[in-house]
């Protein structure tokens, strides 16, 4: 990605055709200019498929023919998922892509005309201009491995999301029909417990049950740890349950479904995760990322699922903007605001990062030091939420310079490299 406004602008010459693309679900509208905001055409409303997409083509062929052009970039708002049909088919023919803010296309349209309106028509010429001012940006188009990744990451958050939700329907199957369960379990998740519901017993089933029949199917998945006793006391909480115990036949299918549900999950969840890991592994700088102390492996293919290559980077600033990390000042005159993070990037790489710089800030001796750093240093210490964020920041930067490089991370050289973390670490 290229955030540097002046290459943008150099980018769009004379010799240059600018087409905006208005996206829809079924319909584009398409409008060309040239680098003074010239409109070349009439608008071209084209349909979401390979026909639609070669008249796109064949249409600025045609201008670029007439209008004596050498070159074409083509953009569009990145709006849901109906543009990247698109990007990747302009791209797979080398046409330049790029996408403009959402904000940007609402805030600006109403520079011509000094009217709100808004349609399709309107919004592809606004693209365009934006575009010939250098408001653009080259988006992020994994493809092979890093294409993989991303898709693959995707499935694991919704098998994740989908096992969260069956999870909520076990609680909520357990507080009408068995509420003490859980004082004899402390989570019906661990092996013993599990292997309980899986029986689809109700508390008068279990009450009448054989200790040994009960124990036996436990120990099939739990050698240790439950014994006579564990039963006894289901047993005696089943005896005193106040669960309902209407609509029992089925709720005991219910309880069979759900079971069968998390088990089917909780098994994909697993294979998914195996699979991605032994991807990841192949990018250089893979394994020395998985090798500092508080990162795992599935946070390395959640970080390269939402940057992709990372030689398509000059610089690790491109990251944080890439992540909404950067940071947004408000001054006026005199006035100084609060100094906060802009969120405009992408919230899931975001919210890798917050969760990962969590254990590290307990358990990796550089980044504790450098979080005790921000949240007790003499000029503006941070509160904990804000010291986590700026360690997100380091950690891009860390990430950034060993998939570069392939260099293993050394806390004491990180420590070393920092002389306000020296100064820390012996005061303290």
């Amino acid at each position: 990605m290229n955030y540097n406004q002046n290459r943008k602008i150099s980018q769009i010459t004379e010799e240059t055709l600018i087409i905006g693309v208005d996206i829809a679900k079924h319909k584009h509208v398409a409008r060309a200019q040239d680098f003074r905001g010239i409109d070349l055409s009439k608008r071209l409303v084209f349909k979401s498929h390979l026909d639609g997409f070669q008249t796109l083509i064949k249409w600025g062929n045609e201008l670029m023919k007439r209008h004596q052009k050498s070159k074409v970039i083509v953009g569009m708002e990145p709006t849901g998922h109906y543009w990247m049909t698109l990007a990747y088919y302009l791209k797979a023919h080398d046409i330049k892509v790029v996408t403009v803010n959402p904000m940007h296309v609402k805030k600006s349209k109403e520079l011509d005309d000094n009217s709100p309106t808004k349609n399709d028509t309107k919004d592809a010429k606004v693209i365009a201009q934006l575009i010939k001012d250098g408001r653009y940006s080259e988006p992020t188009l994994p493809e092979d491995i890093y294409a993989e990744l991303r898709q693959g990451i995707k499935l694991y958050d919704q098998l994740i999301q989908d096992r969260n939700a069956v999870k909520a329907k076990v609680h909520n199957w357990l507080d009408r029909y068995f509420p003490e369960f859980l004082t004899v379990f402390k989570d019906w998740e661990g092996n013993a417990a599990l292997q309980v519901l899986r029986m689809s017993l109700l508390p008068q089933d279990i009450v009448v049950m054989k200790d040994e029949d009960i124990l036996f199917e436990i120990k099939k998945v739990a050698k240790r740890a439950v014994g006579l006793k564990r039963i006894q006391r289901l047993k005696s909480a089943a005896k005193q349950s106040v669960g309902l115990t209407i609509g029992s036949r089925f709720a005991k299918e219910e309880l069979r479904f759900l079971t069968e549900q998390y088990d089917d999950l909780s098994e994909r969840i697993d294979r998914l995760a195996k699979e991605l890991c032994e991807m990841v592994l192949t990018i250089p700088g893979a394994k020395e990322m998985s090798d500092i102390k508080g990162i795992g492996l599935m946070t390395v293919v959640g970080f390269f699922a939402e940057v992709g290559d990372l030689s398509q980077y000059d610089h690790p600033r491109q990251l944080l903007k890439l992540a909404g990390l950067n940071l947004r000042k408000n001054e006026s005159g005199k006035h100084k605001g609060q100094t906060t993070i802009t969120k405009r990037g992408r919230k899931r790489l975001r919210a890798l990062l917050f969760r990962v710089a969590m254990p590290l800030a307990a358990t990796n001796q550089a980044f504790k030091s450098l979080h005790e750093y921000y949240r007790h240093r003499t000029e503006n210490p941070l509160t904990g939420k804000q010291a986590l964020v700026a360690l997100c920041s380091k950690l891009i930067r860390v990430l950034f310079i060993i998939g570069r490089r392939q260099c293993a991370f050394s806390e004491e050289k990180m420590i070393q490299d920092m002389p306000h973390l020296q100064n820390q670490l012996q005061a303290s």
